[in-house]
C-alpha cells in the first residue's frame, strides 16, 4: 500500500484579490515548469512536467443556520521523474 506524506498545508482567509494574485503567480510558475512553496523554514520545490492530471471539483455543503458553504478544489497530479510524451519532429 502506498504511503502518503503531507509536505505542505495552508489554510488562510484572504481577499478575493489576494487569492486571484496567488493563483496567477501559481499559474506562471506551473507554466515555467517549477513551483516552490515556502512555509516557515521549510521550502519545497516541485518540477512540473509538460503533461499532468488535473481534477476540478465543486461542492456545496448545507451548514444549517450558517447557510450553504461552497467550495472549489483544483488538484494537480503527476509522477516524479515521469516520462514525457513522445513527440515527432
Amino acid at each position: 500500500m502506498a504511503q502518503k506524506e503531507k509536505l505542505f498545508k495552508s489554510k488562510e482567509h484572504k481577499s478575493r484579490e489576494e487569492v486571484s494574485r496567488f493563483l496567477r503567480e501559481l499559474a506562471d510558475k506551473i507554466e515555467s515548469g517549477s513551483v516552490s512553496m515556502i512555509q516557515g523554514e521549510q521550502k519545497f520545490t516541485f518540477q512540473i512536467p509538460e503533461s499532468l492530471k488535473m481534477d476540478v471539483e465543486a461542492e456545496q455543503k448545507h451548514k444549517g443556520p450558517k447557510g450553504v458553504q461552497q467550495e472549489i478544489e483544483i488538484e494537480l497530479q503527476w509522477y516524479e521523474g515521469g516520462q514525457e510524451p513522445v513527440k515527432l519532429s
